[in-house]
């Protein structure tokens, strides 16, 4: 089986908590036993995860030779330029020692329709935000903030929207449920 979770901010991408963490975990939402984390969303971002009972599944999704698409939605501080876009598209950003894939990079206009977060981003009256779409191939320890930050535009927010051809759509913050046979070959396709 393969669940699909809109993991909210605030969660951790595993079942046991960390000794002394303020977070949550997976096991505040009643998934069915033996499923595990297929990847991982940090504590302080949000969107689709994806969970599942069967053995392999994580290197199909995950390892970067498979060329796995997986596209994250972040709210930036400042509307990034066309340059800014080009430089997060076209590969070769250091971070820490690793210097990134080409990707796909655009302002999103209009902004998605998100709920909330709670509590909600900081806001700062003089600095404007935008929502920049990402589309990776990988999926290093914190990339997505890595690379905005390197182009000078810190992430203020950040939700999986979509893995393969499998979008989040409209499932709400914490509710989950089971992928259909086709909707489970969006994601492998």
């Amino acid at each position: 089986m393969v669940l699909a979770l809109h993991k909210p901010y605030g969660v951790l991408s595993q079942f046991t908590p960390e000794p002394g963490s303020r977070w949550r975990t997976l096991a505040d939402f009643s998934l069915p036993k033996n499923c595990y984390a297929l990847g991982r969303l940090d504590a302080d971002s949000e969107g689709l995860l994806l969970l599942s009972d069967e053995p392999g599944l994580n290197s199909r999704l995950l390892d970067p030779k498979n060329a796995h698409r997986r596209e994250y939605w972040a709210q930036v501080e400042r509307v990034p330029t066309p340059e800014a876009l080009a430089r997060l598209a076209q590969g070769g950003l250091a971070i820490d020692d690793y210097r990134t894939l080409p990707c796909r990079a655009r302002l999103l206009d209009p902004a998605p329709a998100l709920a909330t977060r709670d509590p909600p981003i900081r806001f700062r009256k003089n600095v404007p935000d935008a929502w920049i779409s990402l589309e990776l191939t990988e999926g290093k320890n914190r990339q997505v903030r890595r690379m905005t930050a390197a182009v000078g535009h810190p992430t203020l927010r950040l939700v999986r929207a979509r893995i393969g051809a499998f979008a989040l759509g409209d499932l709400a913050p914490g509710a989950w449920r089971e992928l259909t046979a086709a909707e489970r070959a969006t994601v492998f396709a």
